[in-house]
């Protein structure tokens, strides 16, 4: 069975996201020391879950950054535009983009169909309100935090959806010269 693995770039107090077009200008600026690790989560999938509010801002970002082989994030964009993506939306009928179907259904269960199929494991990078969902269906199998010694004292906490604590195992840490440290974490 496929697993569905989050990554995130969060601040050091657990906020995904801060400012009203969800700036995160405060992640890019350790790219090259933690490249290795982004790419090599990125080979281990073959399918990019996203949400709708995400995805017409974020499918269009990769496609332009992908069309720019001198710019550093262009290896990451490769993946990004060859890897299937299934957008999650009440309201799209069909995909406006390539590489990419609509999932209508309800959530639980089209994750769910899309982890018994064969290929490799299923990512998500982001999209708060969707990310939220995910876990509070429990469907994410593990965790990658990539925590930035950064404190933004307000955006999005990725976990704000959950009605209880959700307790995780840490599978793995990273530390980084740059003082970024990457949590592997899995359901307990």
């Amino acid at each position: 069975m496929r697993k569905l693995k989050l990554q995130m770039q969060i601040s050091m107090d657990g906020f995904v996201a801060a400012g009203p077009h969800d700036e995160q200008h405060w992640v890019t600026w350790a790219w090259e020391e933690i490249r290795p690790q982004v790419l090599e989560l990125a080979d281990s999938s073959d399918t990019i879950l996203i949400g709708r509010k995400l995805a017409v801002d974020y499918i269009p970002y990769w496609e332009e950054v992908f069309t720019r082989p001198e710019d550093p994030m262009y290896e990451v964009a490769q993946r990004i535009v060859a890897m299937q993506k299934v957008v999650f939306s009440k309201t799209l009928e069909r995909s406006i983009w390539r590489n990419t179907t609509v999932a209508n259904g309800e959530l639980a269960a089209e994750v769910n169909r899309l982890k018994q199929q064969p290929g490799k494991d299923l990512i998500v990078y982001g999209g708060t309100s969707f990310v939220s969902d995910l876990l509070k269906e429990n469907l994410i199998d593990e965790y990658y935090f990539f925590v930035n010694p950064v404190a933004l004292g307000h955006g999005d906490p990725v976990f704000s959806g959950l009605a209880d604590f959700r307790q995780l195992t840490l599978k793995d840490s990273v530390r980084y010269d740059c003082g970024i440290v990457l949590m592997h974490y899995a359901p307990r």
